[in-house]
């Protein structure tokens, strides 16, 4: 059984890492490792797109994901597939919308573990509330190219406007992040910031990770 309480969620997503296996250039379980000695405190397993993996080879990468994650006490989210993270008992689940339903998502996973919604706009932001969320995913903040299906970019001003419009659950920004932009990030109303090429990509995962660290320390 995972935590839902609005405090620890907002903890949990200070600095959390975002990635599937073609995001990397080295294998994953070694990136993740990295990314967890470098201070991030929640991981998504995301395995879409090309060259990505399935089936068999999907879930025993997802396998060994949660173990690190597990040891490391940090709690380990899968995006979309929902059979998946029931079956090895992950942390809980991420939709997007073009992905299963709120309600649907809830209902399967039950009260113990974690519901991410992602969020474009305030209606989709209320609906996700509504939806049972424990959490929404805001963005793209920036242009980015690690989602190919990713929205048009609406800035941190979104962040703000949601918060204005009475959105208290907790809030994570995501795509196109970099350490610059996580401060006036934050000063918008985010509770932290969802990186995935910024640590994937890096030369030192567990330095990237550190530099973020840092930059969200005071925040």
């Amino acid at each position: 059984m995972v935590d839902r309480n609005n405090l620890f969620i907002k903890n949990a997503l200070k600095l959390y890492f975002i990635s599937g296996t073609n995001n990397v250039n080295k294998p994953l379980p070694e990136v993740l490792s990295e990314a967890i000695s470098g201070g991030i405190t929640l991981f998504q397993f995301r395995e879409k797109g090309d060259a990505s993996l399935t089936g068999r080879s999907k879930r025993e990468m997802a396998l060994k994901l949660k173990q690190i994650c597990q040891a490391n006490q940090i709690p380990f989210i899968i995006n979309d597939d929902v059979e998946l993270a029931l079956e090895i008992g992950a942390d809980g689940v991420h939709v997007g919308q073009t992905d299963a339903n709120g309600p649907f998502v809830r209902e399967k996973i039950g009260d113990n573990k974690i519901l991410g919604i992602s969020a474009h706009t305030i209606a989709e932001a209320k609906q996700a509330v509504k939806d049972g969320a424990d959490y929404i995913g805001v963005g793209p903040m920036y242009p980015t190219n690690s989602k190919a299906d990713a929205e048009e970019a609406c800035g941190p001003e979104m962040i703000s406007a949601m918060r204005e419009e009475g959105i208290t659950i907790p809030i994570v920004a995501i795509g196109g992040i970099d350490i610059h932009r996580t401060r006036g990030i934050a000063q918008a109303g985010a509770d932290g910031v969802s990186v995935i090429s910024a640590i994937a990509s890096a030369t030192s995962a567990k330095h990237a990770a550190e530099q973020f660290r840092l930059e969200l320390e005071d925040l």
